[in-house]
């Protein structure tokens, strides 16, 4: 365990940012409520208590679920249909998810229960904090969510745990949380009125998806970039479509960013000084048009990145209590229309910085600018890297597929009481493919790269591309014959994976 040595971190009412949650993901401290968080969860608990009293319908306190909505529960059966909830709304099917975007869910969650405003009590929350400082994790199955009425099966499944029942990540091992209370003398609790519901009502699930997925991203902006300057020197490309002067004609400072990036990146290389150089500087696109496109990326991502950050800081649930304006509202809040559009177009996006790498793959292994064919001395006898791009142009076709926007469609649920739902679900699963792709459609261009370089005559590479050159060539030798592509492949990806973080954070890259 990680937060061990780590110092405290104090759950405020603070805005947490998408860095902020990676820092605690990284780092993982021990968590504790600040005061101010206390009273109010406190003070939204006892008033659902005290309206749970009354005589009147409050949904989802003394009524039944979704369509159920004006079916009366009696009194002494509030805590029954809580714990109910759970078991009824637990059918996630698939795969485990990982133990991070678990351990997301449970933090997002603390995030939407500080306000108070869902009525949940400090019993609950300080057992979470009891799973986060403890790393006793929910284990969530990852497919089952629409979206939309909340991350209702996720959710179940992530609060399964509190009472005893589902499975968590514990000691490296998925075993049944009974197993992991009595070992840390933990006793089930036993849910109050309203909180099976602010369990698992919100799309909190969606925004943990969608946090992971955007922290690799922000390292693939910036990899991409890393990867076209290796690119643009072994294509001998011009310096003029990365020139300052030349982007200061644009108000996208998105594509300001990426050319100034290439500059740190290519400053020191004499790629563009070659005989092989075209004459007139008119590169291909996937080369001339790497500001604009990777600048395109970065906008799209920074809008994803504002929507979830909004979102998981947002009270995702509903009802809402309001105790100082002795109010209960009802409403939306448990609708992830904005965080499956953001993961929508987050997708479109990554999948148009893998579409550019392979375009840049091919050009390296077109046979032009003093290269030989497919890169490799005796072509003919050898293929060499020739079908390395039929599988980078596999991906990318299957990333494209992926591209369809899963928010556009929706499927009524309950009796049509939810009739809209965003489908969320499914726009994280299939962003998150689109990642997976990407790392090794990035490792082929990067394999091919450096190659490329190998063979270009009197390249002298910058500084910086010198050093991750040489690095890669201690994991993966030049090919001097046909061998199993594949092999190489993956090696390419494990070097891959295993530099961007270093890439993205000190290279000096904005």
């Amino acid at each position: 365990m990680k937060n061990n040595q780590t110092s405290p971190h104090d759950l405020t009412l603070e805005f947490y940012t998408l860095e902020q949650l990676r820092q605690l993901l990284e780092h993982r401290p021990q968590i504790r409520l600040h005061p101010d968080v206390v009273s109010k969860i406190q003070a939204g608990s006892e008033y659902v208590k005290e309206k749970a009293a009354e005589d009147r319908y409050i949904y989802g306190v003394n009524t039944g679920f979704g369509s159920l909505c004006e079916t009366r529960i009696n009194p002494g059966d509030m805590e029954k249909l809580q714990h109910n909830l759970l078991l009824s709304h637990s059918v996630g099917v698939g795969e485990i998810v990982s133990v991070q975007v678990s351990r997301l869910a449970l933090f997002i969650k603390l995030l939407t229960f500080r306000s108070g405003h869902t009525g949940i009590s400090l019993d609950v929350v300080n057992r979470m904090l009891d799973f986060w400082n403890n790393d006793v994790i929910p284990a969530i199955p990852k497919k089952g969510t629409v979206g939309a009425s909340g991350d209702l099966a996720p959710l179940a499944h992530l609060a399964l745990p509190l009472v005893g029942l589902g499975k968590v990540h514990f000691r490296g091992e998925i075993v049944a949380a009974s197993v992991a209370l009595e070992e840390m003398g933990w006793k089930p609790l036993r849910l109050k009125p309203k909180e099976g519901l602010a369990l698992t009502n919100g799309v909190q699930y969606l925004d943990s998806m969608a946090s992971e997925s955007l922290m690799r991203v922000a390292d693939l902006i910036k990899c991409a970039d890393v990867l076209a300057a290796l690119s643009s020197q072994a294509f001998s490309t011009s310096r003029t479509f990365y020139h300052k002067v030349y982007h200061a004609t644009s108000w996208h400072t998105e594509r300001h960013v990426v050319a100034a990036n290439l500059n740190k990146l290519l400053d020191g290389s004499n790629h563009f000084a070659l005989p092989s150089c075209n004459k007139s500087m008119q590169d291909p696109y996937s080369f001339r048009c790497i500001p604009q496109v990777h600048g395109a990326v970065r906008q799209a991502f920074d809008f994803a990145k504002n929507t979830i950050e909004k979102d998981m800081n947002g009270v995702g649930d509903n009802p809402l209590f309001f105790p100082e304006e002795d109010l209960i509202l009802f409403g939306g809040n448990l609708h992830g229309e904005s965080s499956a559009m953001a993961m929508d177009f987050l997708a479109i996006a990554v999948s148009e910085l893998g579409n550019i790498s392979e375009r840049r793959t091919y050009q390296l292994l077109s046979g032009e600018r003093g290269l030989p064919d497919f890169l490799v001395k005796e072509s003919g006898l050898n293929s060499g890297f020739m079908i390395t791009q039929y599988t980078s142009a596999a991906l990318v076709n299957e990333n494209k597929v992926l591209c369809t926007p899963a928010c556009v469609d929706t499927i009524p649920t309950c009796q049509l009481q939810e009739d809209h739902v965003s489908m969320g679900g499914t726009s994280a699963y299939k962003l998150h493919q689109i990642i997976e792709n990407c790392d090794y459609i990035f490792a082929i261009e990067l394999l091919n790269a450096a190659q490329a370089i190998e063979l270009n005559a009197g390249l002298q590479l910058s500084p910086v591309s010198k050093r991750i050159f040489d690095s890669f060539r201690q994991s993966i030798p030049f090919l001097e014959t046909d061998k199993i592509m594949s092999d190489e492949i993956e090696k390419a990806r494990l070097f891959f994976i295993e530099n961007r973080r270093e890439w993205a954070t000190e290279l000096g890259l904005d």
